[in-house]
C-alpha cells in the first residue's frame, strides 16, 4: 500500500460504520455488492467483519480479513481528491503534423484559469486536437502530437491511472439513456464524488443549469426528456460544481441553445484550463488566445488584443439584442422594434 492508501485504511479500520458511511457514501454500495448488511452504525468495520458468516463472501473468493483492504481500494478507485489532480497548473501541446504530413511548428502552454478557443473551418481538425488532449497523446495518435502536464511527459501508467479524473469533456451530442430524474442523476454523481453536502450540491447544480438553459426544468424531470440545450446546461453545471478535473474540453457550445458566455464564466471560476472548439466570434474573442487549425494542423496561435476586446464589447451588445429577440419569439410576442 502507498502512503495515501495506508492512511485511508487506518481511518476506516478504526472508525465506526456510521462515520464511514457519512464520510464515504459509496461504502454503502460496496457493502450491498458484497451482500453485507450493516446492522449497527455504532459497530466498527472490524466488528462487522468478525460477525460475518464465511459463506456470505465465498462467492467472491475473498477471506473475511481481506474486506477492509478491499473497501479501502474501492473507495480509492472512486476518490477524486488525488494529489495529481490538485497540482495540475499547466498543459503544453507539442506540435506533430497536419493531414499532409507537414510539421506543426507549435509549442503551446496553457495555464489554469485560462480559456483558449480552437477555431478553423468545419472539418479542419478542431475535434482532433480536443481528442489528442483528452487521451494525453504521446505521439500515438494520427497527428503525432505530444501533451505535457506541468511541463512533463506522462508515463502510460499515469495516463491511464488518471483517465476520467484529469479531463472533463462536453461533446456536441449529449444523450441520456438512464431512466432517472435529474435529482437522482445529480445525487448519484455527488455521492460518487464524495460531495460533503449532497443536497446543497444538487441545489447549486440545478440553479446553475436553469440559469444557462433556455427553458426551465425541475429536479423531477426525467433526464431522457431533457432537450439538447437542457442536457448541455446540466452537464456544464455538473462539471463546474462536482468535477475536480482541471482540464475542461468543450466542442461547439454555441450549438446548444444555452447562455454560452455565462457557461464559460461558470467553468472558469474554479481555475480550470478550458479549451473550446468554436465558430462563434463572441466566444473566440472572449478567450485569452485562439488556436487556429488548418488542414488538420495547428496553423497559428493568436493572443486576443486590446483592439479585439473593444470589438467584443460591441459584439456583446449585438448578442444581447439578438437574445432579447429570441426570447420574444419563444414567448409568442410580436417583434415591433429592436
Amino acid at each position: 500500500m502507498n502512503l495515501t492508501e495506508k492512511n485511508l485504511y487506518h481511518d476506516i479500520i478504526t472508525a465506526s460504520l456510521g462515520d464511514i458511511l457519512d464520510a464515504y457514501p459509496l461504502a454503502s454500495d460496496f457493502f450491498a455488492n458484497m451482500r453485507i448488511r450493516v446492522i449497527s452504525r455504532a459497530a466498527t468495520l472490524g466488528e462487522l467483519v468478525d460477525a460475518l458468516d464465511e459463506t456470505v463472501i465465498d462467492e467472491f473468493g475473498m477471506a473475511k480479513q481481506d474486506i477492509p483492504l478491499a473497501l479501502c481500494r474501492f473507495l480509492m478507485a472512486f476518490s477524486q481528491n488525488t494529489p495529481d489532480d490538485a497540482l495540475v497548473s499547466s498543459l503544453t501541446i507539442l506540435g506533430g503534423h497536419n493531414k499532409f504530413g507537414e510539421p506543426e511548428d507549435a509549442v503551446i502552454t496553457l495555464l489554469k484559469g485560462e480559456v483558449s478557443a480552437i477555431v478553423g473551418p468545419t472539418g479542419s481538425g478542431k475535434s482532433r486536437l480536443l481528442a489528442d488532449i483528452e487521451c494525453l497523446a504521446q505521439c500515438d495518435t494520427p497527428t503525432n502530437r505530444r501533451i505535457l502536464i506541468n511541463g512533463q511527459e506522462l508515463s502510460d501508467d499515469a495516463r491511464f491511472d488518471m483517465d476520467g479524473k484529469l479531463v472533463a469533456q462536453l461533446s456536441q451530442n449529449m444523450n441520456f439513456i438512464m431512466d432517472l430524474t435529474v435529482r437522482e442523476f445529480l445525487e448519484m454523481h455527488a455521492r460518487s464524488r464524495f460531495a460533503k453536502n449532497v443536497e446543497q450540491t444538487v441545489e447549486n447544480c440545478m440553479a446553475c443549469a436553469n440559469s444557462l438553459a433556455g427553458e426551465y426544468f425541475t429536479a423531477d424531470t426525467k433526464v431522457t426528456l431533457l432537450s439538447g440545450g437542457q442536457s448541455r446546461a446540466l452537464m456544464i453545471a455538473d462539471t463546474a460544481y462536482m468535477s475536480s478535473s482541471p482540464l475542461v474540453l468543450i466542442d461547439e457550445i454555441e450549438n446548444a441553445g444555452i447562455d454560452r458566455k455565462r457557461a464559460i464564466k461558470v467553468l472558469t471560476k474554479s481555475d480550470k484550463i478550458v479549451l473550446i472548439a468554436t465558430h462563434d466570434p463572441l466566444l473566440a474573442l472572449s478567450a485569452d488566445k485562439r488556436i487556429v487549425i488548418k488542414n488538420g494542423g495547428i496553423y497559428k496561435v493568436i493572443g486576443t488584443t486590446d483592439e479585439e476586446r473593444g470589438i467584443l464589447e460591441e459584439l456583446e451588445r449585438m448578442d444581447n439584442t439578438l437574445q432579447r429577440l429570441r426570447n420574444k419569439l419563444r414567448t409568442g410576442e410580436l417583434i415591433t422594434d429592436i
